[in-house]
């Protein structure tokens, strides 16, 4: 029996018209085909979240962010009041523009403007071409004409996005929708202590991102190897549940309680001894920042106690906002049909002693570690789909995300197919 109430169909999953509760297949994660119409139609169409304010404060500050699945190198640069986003290709040879020591390595730095190393053509902050190498030798060249090729680029709660399409479809505002739009007035911009970390990872993007989208698999993979001897049989036994589900648009929403994140009001035997000398872990630190009054968005369904809210932006990012004051990013960037990068990152106000600076850093170090389980676990999925003796999985209602996800995808490759078609 539900421990938390359901919607009045019965289920999350019957709550949304059109998603099925029948076996779903991954034929979507095993196939290299499919995942050539997915650059396509997703990658080259979508909105990408590909960095933060923060990571260019001013004018001059730039970063370049490989997007694989696009086949394409992008820089983003401060231009006074204004961020910018540049295909990263000169416009003479078409050499990468932007680099350092070897052109497959991601750089970030400040710069008055950008240099070709091959032939030494010079772009602004703003794109335009400021200087070619000997330009008298050219016929009839104007400059104006060889600005980098700019991409469609807007902010979001001070996360950057780009769309790589020629004229994207939707503003980023209309993409993201109701949903996502109501964690406006979170003070992400106030949590500027970040802790990252990278790995490539064997297994399709959509295999990993899915493991994000539910917690049916928490006290398996990791809660029961987290708490102490005393809590592992009595969290084997019950599962988990989320409270609260939502979809909207291309996006979804799980909303998790907060029973087991409350370990500073558990006995002491029932907590990990780092845990109590820290006061933080795998759920945060303990000693919780006043953040003020919260964007009724964050926690949509007024789940009491809260744990936390996960918001899945499609199509490969995800934003977890934590009841103890601070937050964590994932991001899954597909390399080829069964490998991915997949780039966590941790967010929180910045520390004013050294004991929440031991708060903060156990918890980054300790969200890395259960990364990594999850990984390792993703790597194992990906033989077993492969193999091929499977073609039809089950999804319960706590994966009803992992069901709209993979729902939204096929339908975003179709959608593109059949406009190609009409074209």
């Amino acid at each position: 029996m539900a421990r938390y109430p359901k919607p009045v169909e019965g289920s999350w999953t019957e709550h949304y018209p059109g998603l099925g509760t029948e076996p779903i297949s991954y034929e979507d994660s095993i196939s290299p085909d499919f995942y050539e119409l997915e650059r396509e139609a997703i990658f080259k169409r979508a909105w990408l979240k590909v960095g933060r304010v923060e990571q260019i404060p001013r004018t001059g500050s730039f970063f370049t962010k490989d997007i694989s699945a696009a086949k394409t190198s992008l820089i983003m640069v401060r231009d006074g009041d204004d961020v910018r986003a540049f295909h990263n290709v000169c416009r003479h040879r078409g050499n990468k523009l932007v680099w350092q020591d070897y052109p497959q390595v991601e750089i970030s730095g400040t710069t008055r403007q950008f240099t070709c190393k091959y032939h030494g053509w010079r772009f602004g902050l703003d794109g335009a071409c400021t200087f070619a190498q000997q330009e008298g030798e050219f016929f009839d060249l104007d400059r104006a004409d060889y600005g980098l090729v700019p991409v469609h680029c807007e902010v979001f709660a001070g996360f950057i996005f780009v769309n790589l399409a020629k004229e994207p479809t939707q503003s980023l505002r209309e993409f993201l929708g109701p949903m996502i739009l109501g964690m406006e007035g979170y003070p992400f911009h106030e949590m500027t202590d970040r802790y990252a970390f990278r790995v490539e990872c064997r297994a399709n993007w959509k295999v990993f991102s899915d493991a994000f989208m539910e917690f049916y698999h928490a006290p398996v993979v990791h809660l029961g190897n987290y708490y102490p001897p005393t809590l592992r049989p009595t969290i084997n036994q019950m599962g988990y549940e989320a409270p609260h589900y939502q979809l909207d648009g291309p996006h979804g929403l799980v909303t998790t309680a907060g029973g087991l994140h409350r370990e500073w009001e558990m006995p002491p035997e029932n907590v990990k001894a780092s845990d109590l000398a820290t006061r933080s872990g795998l759920f945060g630190p303990w000693d919780q920042p006043d953040l003020g009054e919260l964007p009724p968005g964050i926690n949509p369904g007024k789940i009491n106690p809260w744990g936390l809210s996960s918001f899945q932006f499609f199509p490969n990012f995800a934003i977890l906002v934590w009841q103890a004051g601070w937050y964590n990013t994932h991001q899954f960037w597909p390399t080829s049909h069964n490998t991915v990068v997949f780039e966590g990152d941790v967010y929180s106000l910045p520390a004013k002693t050294a004991s929440e600076r031991v708060g903060r850093e156990v918890a980054a170090a300790t969200f890395k570690e259960y990364s990594l389980q999850d990984a390792n676990t993703l790597e194992a999925t990906q033989l077993g789909l492969e193999a091929g003796v499977v073609d039809r999985f089950p999804l319960n209602d706590q994966e009803v995300l992992v069901r709209n996800f993979h729902k939204v995808v096929g339908d975003w490759v179709a959608d593109h197919q059949r406009s190609r078609m009409k074209g």
